[in-house]
C-alpha cells in the first residue's frame, strides 16, 4: 500500500498549510508534488469587472498583486469548511477569461492536512492561527531573477496576458520581490527554499497522523 497521506486513516479535523511566495516562486508545483489536497487561492480573485478592484495610481490598470484584488473572506470560509468537514465547494477562476467560470468540490478524502497556496496565502496566517486551523505558514523564496524567469515562462505558456503586459509586470515584481517576501514574513510565514518547505509540509502531515 502506498504511504501517501491520501491513503492513510482519516482524522476528525485536518489542518491547513498556507503556502505563499512571489508569483513564479514554485508554489503550485511544490504543492502538487506533496500528494496532499490543494486549495488554489488564486481561484478567489475578483472578476475583472468588479468595481472594487484596486487600480495603479499611474493609470496602468488593475493591480492584480494587491490583496484587495481577491475575496479574502471567501477564501477563509473555504478553509474553515475544509478543516471542519473535509469538503468545500470552491470557485474555478480563468485568468484569460478574467473571471470565474464555474465551481468544483474539493474533498480532502481523509487527508490529515491540505495546502492552501497562492500569493496572498500569508494574509490568512494570523486568522488561521487564532482559530486553531493552521499547521504551517510558509513563503517560498528564490533569487528574484530565477523567480522572474519562471514566472514569465509560465505566463507565456498559459497565455495569461499579452507579452508586453507580462514584461512590464515581471520587471516590477522582480524589483519588488524582497519587499513581497518581507511582508509575508511579517504576516507570519516562514521564508524558505523549496526543499525545506517540502520537509516542513511532510512533518505537518506526519505529525497530525499521530492523532488518529
Amino acid at each position: 500500500m502506498s504511504d501517501s497521506p491520501l491513503n492513510r486513516a482519516p482524522i476528525s479535523r485536518a489542518r491547513v498549510i498556507l503556502l505563499s511566495g512571489p508569483s513564479g516562486s514554485g508554489k503550485s508545483s511544490l504543492a502538487e508534488r506533496t500528494g496532499l489536497p490543494v486549495l488554489q487561492l488564486d481561484d478567489f480573485y475578483k472578476d475583472g469587472d468588479d468595481p472594487t478592484l484596486p487600480q495603479f495610481e499611474d493609470g496602468g490598470g488593475t493591480d492584480w498583486d494587491s490583496p484587495l484584488s481577491w475575496h479574502r473572506e471567501d477564501a477563509l470560509a473555504a478553509i474553515r469548511r475544509l478543516v471542519e468537514t473535509g469538503r468545500a465547494e470552491v470557485p474555478v477562476y480563468s485568468i484569460p477569461d478574467n473571471g470565474r467560470v464555474g465551481t468544483h468540490t474539493l474533498d480532502l478524502d481523509g487527508a490529515p492536512a491540505f495546502i492552501a497556496e497562492g500569493i496572498f496565502a500569508a494574509e490568512l496566517a494570523g486568522q488561521c492561527a487564532a482559530e486553531g486551523l493552521l499547521g504551517e505558514a510558509l513563503c517560498l523564496r528564490n533569487r528574484p531573477l530565477t523567480t522572474a524567469w519562471r514566472r514569465f515562462r509560465r505566463d507565456v505558456r498559459e497565455g495569461r496576458k499579452s507579452v508586453p503586459y507580462l514584461v512590464r509586470r515581471g520587471w516590477r515584481l522582480m524589483r519588488a520581490e524582497r519587499g513581497i517576501v518581507g511582508r509575508q514574513v511579517e504576516l507570519g510565514a516562514l521564508a524558505c527554499a523549496g526543499p525545506e518547505a517540502a520537509r516542513r509540509i511532510t512533518a505537518v502531515a506526519d505529525r497530525d497522523l499521530t492523532l488518529v
